[in-house]
């Protein structure tokens, strides 16, 4: 017995007690059950999860009969597309009547009909390596069913396709991307074929929705290997319609005016960010991190004296991220958050051997905000010179600074900066109403308090007075 079929008796034996259960239900009613498909693939890598996935020749509302009085809970939320989900003991169950699908090929939406075999719902399905199915129940010795060839693909780590590649993506575009999420995830290549396919492909994901496309790049993003994934995007054409700006970030370098290359430089940052995580794949931080320098394109200028200048490009690339990731329907706090990182990711630089003022450093905290945790990982993995001494010095640089916020966060509570004065307060020693003045006068004590750090109730009073003399019409 292989590695793979030991990891599967392992994983399947873990979740026997549900799928024994389950398939006796469909047995007595008369209908087969296969667990299928993303399920039989992790269970041979050892990596099978309790979302399951099952296949069955009985249609979705004798699906639904036979579920009702032994699942915890019965859902009908994808029966449209002839699945019916439920859960029992912790694990989730989608269960959908076997499929033959025809596609228009002119949108991603199938015609959605029911199959009358295990091989023909197989057919259908995005890779081979998804393309297998372990018949129920397990005590039974459920029979493996791979027609077109999965587990050799799996023991290759590689990617192909049941039908040719072109058909395949002809019916289905975000298969291309899912390819790349599964290298990213799972640390597969794919066949030449395949990548053949994708190269004349690429511009059918135009057909795709903007919400799914996000959907699958996230997904990549927070795989174990994201560089890979965007490598095989960018090496495509592919990255070209899903994040234009990245392979956009391969400029030309000629002998006059060296300066890194932005696209592998982006790349390595990338890795380096996912290095300085701690728990869980952080997204915001990664996105942040490959699309730090996409600024620097339409930046980039070439100095008289042969070097080569990006005035700006973090006010730039914050602009364009915004404008990315809006188009690719993602949550606002992401957009904002990933774009304030690009912003900020520069600000460092400025500090030199440490000669901020403690006012230059406040500043640094407060723009930041929550975001500090991250923009210091951020920092930290832009660092991708190979002079060693160089990268050392920057290195301790930025531990100077950290120790210095962690000094001042101490005598000062920089988590909430305020004005030494809240409105109300203002409002009574002004004399003024609710509007935009006390706006103004907040403003004016906030900067105020970064600048010098807490004022005495009568420090704040008197600087309060003088303000609005030299500002507020009498």
């Amino acid at each position: 017995m292989g590695r793979a079929q030991q990891n599967a008796v392992v994983e399947l034996l873990r979740i026997a007690p549900v799928t024994d259960q389950l398939a006796a239900r469909f047995s007595a009613a008369g209908h087969s059950l296969y667990l299928v498909g993303g399920s039989v693939r992790d269970a041979l890598l050892g990596r099978l999860g309790s979302d399951l996935d099952f296949t069955t020749d009985a249609r979705p509302a004798t699906v639904e009969a036979i579920l009702r009085g032994w699942a915890d809970a019965v859902w009908d939320t994808g029966i449209a597309f002839g699945t019916i989900g439920a859960s029992k003991s912790g694990i989730q169950c989608e269960i959908t009547t076997y499929r033959a699908d025809r596609y228009d090929r002119v949108s991603r939406n199938p015609d959605v009909v029911f199959g009358d075999s295990i091989e023909g719902d197989l057919a259908r399905r995005d890779f081979t390596v998804n393309a297998m199915a372990v018949q129920l129940p397990l005590r039974d010795h459920g029979r493996f069913v791979d027609p077109y060839g999965g587990m050799e693909a799996l023991a290759r780590r590689e990617l192909d396709t049941p039908a040719t590649p072109a058909e395949s993506f002809a019916d289905d575009p975000l298969r291309m991307l899912r390819a790349a999420r599964f290298v990213s995830q799972l640390g597969f290549t794919v066949a030449p074929r395949v990548r053949e396919a994708m190269v004349a492909m690429a511009g059918e994901i135009a057909r795709i929705t903007a919400e799914r496309v996000g959907a699958e790049l996230s997904k990549l993003m927070l795989g174990t290997n994201p560089r890979a994934g965007i490598e095989l995007m960018v090496d495509t054409g592919l990255g070209g319609y899903v994040l234009p700006e990245v392979p956009a970030m391969r400029l030309e370098i000629d002998e006059h005016h060296q300066h890194k290359d932005v696209y592998t430089h982006s790349l390595t940052v990338l890795d380096q960010a996912i290095a300085l995580e701690r728990g869980e794949p952080d997204l915001v931080l990664r996105l942040a991190a490959l699309l730090h320098d996409i600024g620097k394109p339409a930046t980039r200028r070439l100095e008289p004296s042969g070097g080569v200048s990006f005035h700006h490009h973090e006010v730039v690339g914050a602009k364009m991220v915004r404008k990315r990731l809006r188009a690719l329907r993602y949550p606002s706090q992401v957009i904002e958050d990933v774009a304030q990182l690009v912003f900020l990711h520069l600000r460092f630089h400025g500090y030199g051997g440490g000669e901020w003022t403690d006012s230059a450093v406040r500043r640094y905290v407060t723009d930041a905000g929550a975001l500090l945790p991250r923009l210091h990982k951020l920092v930290r993995a832009d660092c991708t010179t190979r002079n060693r001494r160089k990268a050392a010095a920057l290195q301790r640089t930025y531990d100077d600074l950290e120790q210095r916020i962690e000094r001042i966060r101490a005598e000062e509570d920089l988590a909430a900066v305020r004005p030494d004065l809240d409105g109300n307060e203002i409002m009574s020693l002004l004399g003024l109403k609710p509007g935009p003045d006390v706006g103004r006068a907040w403003r004016y004590l906030k900067e105020l308090r970064l600048d010098r750090g807490p004022l005495s109730r009568e420090e704040a009073e008197a600087e309060l007075r003088r303000w609005a003399e030299e500002n507020l019409s009498q």
